[in-house]
């Protein structure tokens, strides 16, 4: 593709490494298209974030084709990844230690393949306090990491599907589909509250938007090798 090409509208999709966000991923395709091509400017953008601790599918648009995000963004999304049972965090995954231990000797396999059934459908969600989602002009982690407390609105979501994939003790892996604005984070606490326990993400991957699979995806590294080289 020429320069041009990428200006005219791009999709692209990419396979985003563990500690790097979303933000990150773009300034660097961003940066690399415009080194290769010598373009003084243009648009970049992704449809749907990831946390840093989050791989899998990034659905970045350049030129014309980011006037597609919002589109991109309202599709069905699919995520595998693993809970881990008996433990909570404050940001409902691994970015924080564990602050709460609770029992799980009462969880049987058939207990956790019957909960699944409590999220599917549409159900009422409260986005976790470590997110980047906006109140009153300021992050939500901003607060978290602030020690604030502040409220937050429940939202509806809907899971399509929620199955258990693997049980290895205290490890459940699972797969996820489901709308824009579902936080899995907020599901692996909420599924274990319903256990009678607590629970926190452990490992996520993001496999679908829409039509488009990460089997599909090329690493960052990849992706700039098939950039021209210059002289």
């Amino acid at each position: 593709m020429t320069g041009d090409d990428y200006q005219a509208g791009q999709v692209l999709l990419i396979d985003k490494p563990l500690n790097w966000t979303s933000f990150q991923a773009v300034n660097k395709l961003r940066w690399e298209i415009r080194q290769a091509f010598n373009i003084k400017k243009i648009k970049v953008g992704h449809a749907g974030t990831l946390d840093p601790l989050a791989t899998g599918l990034l659905v970045i648009c350049t030129g014309k084709m980011t006037k597609q995000i919002d589109t991109f963004q309202g599709q069905i999304k699919e995520y595998t990844g693993t809970i881990v049972l008996g433990s909570t965090t404050p940001s409902y995954d691994l970015e924080t230690e564990v602050d709460n231990t609770f029992e799980t000797e009462h969880i049987t396999e058939e207990l956790i393949h019957q909960t699944t059934k409590q999220f599917t459908g549409e159900i009422d969600q409260f986005p976790p306090i470590f997110s980047a989602l906006k109140k009153e002009g300021k992050r939500l982690y901003e607060y978290a990491r602030a020690g604030e407390t502040v409220e937050i609105p429940s939202r509806k979501i809907t899971i399509e599907t929620f199955e258990i994939t693997n049980i290895d003790g205290l490890n459940i892996d699972f797969r996820v589909v489901c709308s824009k604005g579902t936080y899995i984070r907020s599901l692996a606490n909420d599924f274990g509250k319903a256990l009678n326990s607590g629970g926190h993400l452990s490992a996520l991957r993001r496999t679908k938007i829409g039509a488009f699979d990460v089997k599909e995806g090329l690493t960052i590294e990849d992706f700039i090798k098939n950039l021209p080289k210059k002289d």
